[in-house]
């Protein structure tokens, strides 16, 4: 097994580079991902390139065995360099990014999750992690919106990005027509002229789609106007909003499979 001891290794700064630049991941269809549970969880759906991992970290998960053949071994000093936190998991994995396309979920998508601008990576992440636990089988994201395969939303969606379609769409108004071109009914989560969610039926024969909107401004009026109606979570008066994950939570688990 190969063995990296210089923090200065070629393949090292390759992955670093990987962690940190968009641009790369999506030039080289590769990211970058660190912890064991996280790697473990997208391997099953995604192609492991390499594995670097600490001989502890081997030791303290013998689950990471499955891998010898695309492992490698690092030091400490070397894993703490990988690290994107503080206090590094000691186990980094660089995958194939799965190839989503938007025109599959557009042409195939029954349940859908669609985000316009939703920037930050933790509510990305925790949308993508909502929308697989609840049965949904695709998610578009508009320009504006957290990369799914940064580590940050990597890390909130618990690799949920490597199991469900996720997609980049150029123009999410357009793609939304598109949808209900083929009887996809589309529902913004909105909160003026728009209806309570518990007055929305639960289900719709030939599919949804939900629409959320950026944590400061929620949706663009184009995407509104795209959509069938605006729905709203009914909520007391002690607070105005919800955050992006949180209502976008609500809204999945409402209309679960």
């Amino acid at each position: 097994m190969e063995t990296i001891t210089s923090r200065e290794n070629a393949k090292i700064k390759y992955a670093c580079r990987l962690r940190e630049e968009e641009k790369l991941r999506t030039a080289d269809g590769l990211f970058f991902a660190e912890g064991p549970k996280l790697c473990l969880e997208l391997a099953r759906g995604c192609t492991l390139q390499t594995l670097y991992a600490t001989e502890k970290a081997l030791a303290h998960t013998p689950e990471l065995e499955a891998f010898a053949g695309k492992t490698v071994l690092v030091t400490e000093p070397v894993a703490q360099k990988l690290s994107g936190t503080k206090t590094s998991q000691d186990v980094f994995g660089v995958f194939e990014h799965p190839g989503w396309q938007a025109a599959d979920i557009l042409a195939k998508g029954r349940r859908i999750l669609a985000l316009e601008a939703v920037q930050d990576p933790g509510n990305v992440g925790t949308l993508l992690r909502s929308a697989a636990a609840f049965g949904f089988d695709g998610v578009l994201l508009s320009k504006g919106c957290a990369a799914p395969f940064a580590p940050k939303t990597l890390r909130a969606s618990m690799g949920a990005a490597g199991r469900l379609p996720v997609a980049p769409v150029q123009d999410l108004p357009q793609a939304l027509q598109q949808l209900r071109a083929r009887g996809v009914v589309c529902l913004a989560a909105a909160l003026y002229h728009s209806r309570p969610l518990d007055e929305a039926p639960q289900s719709y024969p030939d599919g949804l789609c939900a629409v959320i909107g950026s944590e400061g401004q929620g949706l663009t009026d184009a995407a509104v106007q795209a959509c069938d109606m605006a729905v709203r979570i009914p909520m007391t008066d002690l607070v105005e909003s919800l955050n992006a994950g949180v209502a976008g939570s609500v809204l999945l688990w409402h209309f679960r499979g």
